[in-house]
């Protein structure tokens, strides 16, 4: 996809995530409208990019609960990348109505703001906490998803599309359980985990970037993206981050909403599946009623590969070793 030229709303803009696409359009020549509520992140991407993308970089403060911002802010926009919402398991279920303004109306207001303003494609960034949720922050984002793929129901003769991506943990992102045990490490505490059962999903920034940029390059409408993922137990993610076989681990309690592990698809979802070479792609259930357009979709799945089966973190886990070396590749150790 050439996104020289191209207008990108991307919302979150200043977090982990936002500010790796933020940074990576902007390489590739594109007018990157960076949206956010922290005006202090704002500002220090507008300082970042002042010399060499002054003319490229688009300062827009804002929240997404706020449909009349989204709507100037979408104003010519060819795609919208949406970022921005609460993703802390514990904070999300003692402000449960706080996040379901950002994580389910804010997803609502960001589908009429683009049908508003016509814009080409809009990717949702999920997560695996959305699959058979158990907390209020997994509930939000499944609703997120629900609301994306729907919107492509009433689109009429607009040419706007809707698609999700589902990341898994990213390694080393903000709040991230690896920040967490690196500071542990320096101050020379022991390492805090919930319970020697909690398994995970990880991936990468990097890879978290790629599936973002795959998604909007081959998403048709209503498709829901994630990776190849690889998962492991915490404990040993411990283990490999104090460089010590034997590291002093101070086991709490799960909080509230916390599973011991995630999945990836649920038991109806993985029956229309399909494997890719480095992603799967959930295709949308159709019937008669559906959109025309969903039968490209149809059409470009078919013969694919299906997992049929749903996958959960607690299998095939990686070993002590190998989770060094995913680590050393992305420059964690």
């Amino acid at each position: 996809m050439n996104f020289k030229k191209k207008r990108i709303l991307v919302t979150g803009a200043c977090g982990t995530i936002g500010s790796e696409i933020t940074k990576k359009l902007l390489n590739l020549g594109a007018t990157v409208c960076a949206f956010d509520i922290s005006e202090n992140g704002l500002f220090a991407l507008q300082k970042k990019y002042k010399v060499k993308h002054k003319r490229n970089i688009k300062i827009f403060l804002g929240s997404i609960r706020s449909i009349e911002r989204l709507s100037k802010a979408m104003n010519k926009v060819d795609y919208v990348i949406h970022c921005a919402a609460l993703k802390h398991v514990e904070i999300s279920e003692y402000n449960s109505f706080e996040s379901v303004l950002t994580n389910i109306v804010g997803v609502q207001n960001i589908i009429d703001a683009a049908l508003k303003n016509n814009v080409q494609k809009v990717l949702f960034t999920s997560s695996d906490k959305a699959v058979n949720p158990s907390s209020v922050m997994g509930t939000t984002k499944l609703m997120g998803e629900k609301l994306i793929i729907a919107a492509n129901n009433y689109t009429g003769r607009k040419l706007t599309r809707f698609a999700s991506v589902r990341f898994g943990n990213v390694l080393d992102s903000n709040g991230s359980v690896i920040k967490v045990f690196k500071k542990q490490i320096s101050e020379k505490q022991s390492l805090t985990i919930t319970s020697d059962k909690m398994t995970r999903y990880f991936i990468n920034i990097e890879q978290a970037i790629d599936l973002c940029f795959f998604s909007l390059n081959e998403m048709l409408g209503g498709e829901i993206f994630f990776p190849k993922m690889k998962s492991f137990n915490i404990v040993n993610l411990a283990k490999a981050l104090s460089k010590n076989n034997n590291p002093k681990i101070k086991i709490t309690k799960p909080s509230i909403g916390e599973k011991f592990y995630e999945e990836l698809v649920t038991d109806s979802e993985a029956s229309r599946t399909v494997s890719l070479k480095s992603y799967f792609v959930v295709v949308p259930e159709m019937n008669d009623d559906s959109p025309n357009f969903f039968k490209k979709i149809k059409k470009k799945y078919t013969g694919l590969k299906k997992i049929n089966e749903p996958s959960r973190s607690d299998k095939k886990l990686l070993s002590l070793n190998e989770i060094k070396d995913l680590l050393k590749k992305s420059k964690l150790l």
